[in-house]
């Protein structure tokens, strides 16, 4: 097992499924001794501890699931428990959190109050990146924190040829770039930003409305429509590709999208490639690039994308 900067061998409890995906990315597995409620991938952490539990229901409608977020926040009630028994047992030398969205995780002001109680007090790292670079920064912290930089160089590189790959694919073909919407939530509706506008862009489209680093911004049909999207890509925040569809189909058959009947129109698995800012950033770029130029790159891969 790799060992920190002080030679003691981490560890490690994330808590959101994109600090979860970058350790098991570098090669960590066997470093983490914790989870939280929402991390699925990759399928091997499924078995360990998990040391949070979120308040408000998943399965509820998108409207619903706004609505008490909203009141929560207001309220300045928490939208996640943390099992701190649990937390007190595993022992963790670093906590892997966020600091860009309190509806996602738990954030680092909250969970630095309350770890305060263990001793030793772990080391807690915060994913702060809400761009692309932003992101490949925070994988190369998360390296260099649990003795993995090596691994960290290798996965960056990896990264980063992939996506120039696509890149240049595009530009040797002199590919046109559509505009594209990306639908980060139903109802409401948000159109996506942080990375994903230039997820899009290095996956050949122009992102419209939302800018690179920014908010996720909510946005009424009218200004979807007056954007003039030639793409719409329906990738709800932690959805899977099946309800990511469902979703989008009941939105677009509905007075108010029937604009939208000649627009094409895809259901991503924006659990997998938009919401969590880790290494399938990357597959979040070939998926639409595979959309964008459907002639100069396979076909995206049917577990991430569904033309509606």
């Amino acid at each position: 097992m790799a060992s920190d900067s002080r030679g003691i061998a981490p560890r490690v409890i994330t808590l959101l499924p994109a600090g979860t995906e970058i350790v098991a990315a570098l090669g960590g597995l066997e470093s983490l001794v914790g989870i939280s409620h929402e991390c699925d991938y990759p399928p091997a952490v499924t078995e360990l501890p998990r040391v949070t539990a979120s308040v408000v229901n998943p399965e509820a409608s998108s409207a619903q699931i706004d609505a008490d977020v909203l009141t929560r926040v207001r309220s300045d009630a928490p939208l996640f428990a943390l099992r701190m028994e649990d937390l007190r047992r595993l022992a963790p030398t670093l906590i892997i959190t966020q600091a860009l969205c309190d509806v996602c995780a738990v954030s680092e002001a909250k969970i630095r109050n309350l770890v305060g109680v263990l001793d030793p007090a772990p080391r807690i790292i915060p994913l702060t990146g809400s761009t692309v670079s932003g992101v490949l920064a925070d994988m190369r912290t998360v390296g260099d924190a649990i003795g993995r930089s090596h691994e960290a160089a290798l996965l960056l590189a990896n990264i980063d040829s992939r996506m120039r790959e696509v890149h240049s694919v595009l530009k040797a073909a002199r590919a046109p770039r559509p505009r594209v919407a990306v639908i980060e939530w139903i109802d409401p509706v948000f159109v996506a930003g942080r990375w994903t506008p230039e997820l899009v862009k290095r996956g050949g489209g122009i992102a419209v409305l939302a800018e690179p680093g920014a908010h996720s911004l909510q946005a009424s049909v009218e200004q979807i429509r007056e954007a003039k999207p030639e793409l719409l890509l329906f990738a709800p925040c932690g959805f899977s590709l099946e309800r990511s569809a469902r979703e989008a189909r009941e939105l677009l058959a509905t007075e108010a999208w029937s604009w939208a009947g000649g627009v094409e129109a895809w259901a991503l698995d924006g659990n997998a490639l938009t919401s969590r800012p880790g290494p399938r950033l990357a597959d979040a770029v070939d998926v639409i690039a595979a959309i964008v130029a459907p002639a100069l790159f396979p076909a995206p891969a049917l577990e991430y994308a569904l033309r509606l």
